[in-house]
C-alpha cells in the first residue's frame, strides 16, 4: 500500500484535492474527523481541554465551542503549542488505526489528509507528499473571502502554519491551485496516471 500525504496550507486549496481523490474511489484518512472525534462529549481529549483552557470552551450542550476556542489559540502561539500537545497522541492514535485498518485491506493507495503534516511530522509515514500551494497573496484574499476574516484574522491563522513556501520546498509533488480548477485536476491525473493507480 502506498501512503500519499496530502497538505497545504490554510485556504490552498487541499479540500479540493481531497475530494477529487475521493471521487476516484481512493480512500482518505481525514486528520480533521479524527481532531474532531478525539474531542467529543466524553473523551480523554476534551476532558484535557477543559483543564487547561477552563470550562468556557465549552458550548451549553457540554461540546467543544470550536469558535471560542479557535479566538483563544490563533493569536496565541503558546496556547496554540499546547493544544497540539494535548491533543497530538490522540490524533496521532486516531490516523495510525485507520492506516492499519486500511493495510489488512490491501488497497492500492492512501491518502492521509493532514493540515499540520509537516509540522507533526506525520511525514515520517508516508511514501511520499504531495502539497497544494497556492502564493500566499492568493492564500490571503481566499481565506478572507471564504471566513469572513479581517486581514489581521486571517494573517494569524495562515502564520499558524508553517508557511506555505516551506512546505512547497520539503514537497516531493506540487500541485499548483492558483489557477483553474480543472488545471488542478489535471495535475493530479497526471500524478496517477504516472503512479498507475
Amino acid at each position: 500500500m502506498f501512503i500519499l500525504g496530502l497538505t497545504g496550507g490554510i485556504a490552498s486549496g487541499k479540500s479540493t484535492v481531497s475530494n477529487y481523490l475521493a471521487s476516484k474511489n481512493i480512500p482518505i484518512v481525514d486528520a480533521d474527523i479524527g481532531a474532531r472525534e478525539v474531542v467529543e462529549v466524553g473523551t480523554e481529549g476534551l476532558q484535557s481541554i477543559v483543564t487547561h483552557f477552563d470550562k468556557e470552551v465549552l458550548s451549553e450542550d457540554g461540546s467543544l465551542n470550536r469558535k471560542k476556542l479557535g479566538a483563544i489559540i490563533f493569536d496565541n502561539e503558546t496556547k496554540r503549542e499546547l493544544l497540539n500537545q494535548l491533543l497530538g497522541t490522540n490524533i496521532r492514535e486516531w490516523i495510525l488505526t485507520k492506516v492499519a485498518d486500511y493495510r489488512r485491506q490491501d488497497i492500492p493507495l492512501l491518502v492521509l489528509d493532514i493540515p499540520l503534516l509537516y509540522e507533526a511530522s506525520y511525514q515520517e509515514v508516508c511514501d511520499a507528499v504531495m502539497v497544494v500551494y497556492t502564493p500566499p497573496e492568493i492564500q490571503l484574499e481566499r481565506l478572507i473571502k471564504r471566513n469572513g476574516l479581517t486581514t489581521k484574522e486571517a494573517q494569524d491563522r495562515i502564520n499558524s502554519q508553517l508557511s506555505i513556501e516551506k512546505k512547497k520546498q520539503l514537497a516531493d509533488i506540487l500541485i499548483d491551485n492558483s489557477n483553474k480548477i480543472e488545471d488542478t485536476y489535471l495535475q493530479i491525473d497526471e500524478w496517477l496516471d504516472k503512479m498507475k493507480f
